[in-house]
């Protein structure tokens, strides 16, 4: 059996883990990233955990998902605003302080591996992740491989316009993806439906739960509430046209939703996938479909790829 460390390196935390070949997590580690202290700390503190996990045990290979753009042949970070990065030579760095050559990778599709490798899409040998958060994320993996593409940005999927001129987007660009897709699209819908309808429960739902949040219309609609049903539908629509954009460019057997918004379940993949069929090239004519699951490392997912990558 071959023993992996993953780093799995945050603007808020650095989590790190002894991963086997077939992805089981043996140990972990965390501290806060400290990214204010520079990048010079950080990578110290990046350090001090591969060395601590490696203590004791032989350890094959590193992989580092970072967020951003990653150079892995030439051991760079390109650009990681959340760290304040760019054109930093980590692989060197962490090379003279822990003897190992560091394979690098984007977070996002570090994570979409180890749904590959070892989570929902166990055995398939193509899959994409779409992450539901803050913004929205993806991997893809072809045969088995990940997707980085000319320049390691590749499978940023949040960024393909889906609306012409529509909501703006963190980006730059209007009506991306992310701009509908994400959780924050999601409140923001949210919210424009509860100014309309003061008579809706998405506000004693809100009241109880401290606020406006992804969950909020998935819950009003399990109680019937009309306004709540509306969003979501409204929601899953936006969400639909990415993923059937997804499985048209792609086409792979698996698309796995993460993030918190995936935490709703059937109440959200049922509608989806209904959606997503009558949207497929040929849709009136194949007979195979990709499965559209959710997710299963959960907070994991980041270490195990990262682990999993520097295997390949």
């Amino acid at each position: 059996m071959k023993y992996y460390i993953g780093i799995d390196l945050g603007g808020t935390n650095i989590k790190g883990a002894v991963v086997s070949e077939t992805g089981e997590i043996l140990r972990q580690s965390s501290c806060p990233t400290r990214a204010e202290a520079g990048a010079a700390a950080v990578t110290e503190s990046i350090a001090n955990m591969i060395n601590d996990l490696a203590a004791g045990r032989e350890i094959t290979g590193v992989g580092m998902g970072c967020p951003g753009t990653v150079d892995d042949a030439g051991g760079t970070v390109v650009y990681a605003c959340n760290l304040g990065w760019m054109h930093y030579d980590v692989r060197a760095a962490l090379r003279e302080k822990t003897g190992f050559s560091v394979r690098l990778v984007n977070d996002a599709n570090a994570a979409a591996l180890a749904e590959v490798k070892a989570g929902c899409a166990k055995g398939a040998q193509s899959a994409v992740v779409v992450t539901l958060g803050t913004g929205v994320g993806g991997g893809v993996v072809l045969d088995g491989k990940l997707l980085t593409g000319y320049s390691g940005a590749a499978s940023e999927l949040g960024h393909m316009v889906i609306v012409a001129d529509g909501e703006p987007c963190a980006c730059g660009r209007r009506g991306c993806f992310e701009a509908y897709a994400s959780a924050t699209a999601l409140i923001r819908m949210t919210k424009a439906a509860m100014e309309k309808h003061p008579e809706s429960a998405m506000h004693s739902i809100a009241a109880e739960n401290g606020g406006v949040d992804g969950r909020t219309a998935f819950l009003a609609q399990q109680q019937g509430d009309a306004a709540g049903s509306a969003v979501v539908g409204e929601y899953v629509h936006y969400l639909s046209i990415g993923v059937a954009n997804i499985v048209n460019i792609f086409f792979p057997e698996v698309v796995a939703v993460s993030g918190g918004v995936s935490n709703q379940g059937e109440n959200l993949l049922a509608p989806l996938r209904q959606a997503v069929s009558q949207q497929e090239y040929g849709a009136a004519y194949t007979t195979r479909h990709p499965r559209i699951l959710r997710c299963i490392l959960g907070n994991d997912a980041g270490v195990i790829g990262a682990a999993l990558f520097a295997e390949e």
